[in-house]
C-alpha cells in the first residue's frame, strides 16, 4: 500500500468566474449607448425610456444622457434635450 498519493490525484482546484451581477450606475449617473446599467438574474429591473435589455437580462442604455429609477423597478435614461415630463409615455 503507498504511503503518499500519486500525483494528478486532486480533487479540487475548480471555480468558476464570478457573474458581476448589480447596478453598474445609480440614478443620476451619466451614460453613453451600450453602457451596461444593471446586470441581473431575470427581470428585476425592468427597461423603461431609451433602455435596452440583452438575452441574459442586462439593462443597457440605448442614447447618452442620465439614468432615472422610476418607480421601484423601472430604469429609463433621458437625454440632453428630453427630460421626463417631455418623454412619449412617460406616465406609464
Amino acid at each position: 500500500m503507498a504511503h503518499k498519493k500519486g500525483q494528478g490525484a486532486s480533487r479540487n482546484g475548480r471555480d468558476s468566474n464570478p457573474q458581476n451581477r448589480g447596478l453598474k450606475v445609480y440614478g443620476g449617473g451619466r451614460v453613453k449607448p451600450g453602457q451596461i446599467i444593471v446586470r441581473q438574474c431575470g427581470t428585476r429591473f425592468k427597461p423603461g425610456f431609451n433602455v435596452g435589455m440583452g438575452g441574459d437580462f442586462t439593462i443597457f442604455s440605448l442614447i447618452e444622457g442620465t439614468v432615472t429609477f422610476e418607480g421601484r423597478r423601472r430604469i429609463s435614461v433621458y437625454g440632453e434635450h428630453l427630460r421626463p415630463a417631455e418623454a412619449p409615455n412617460a406616465a406609464e
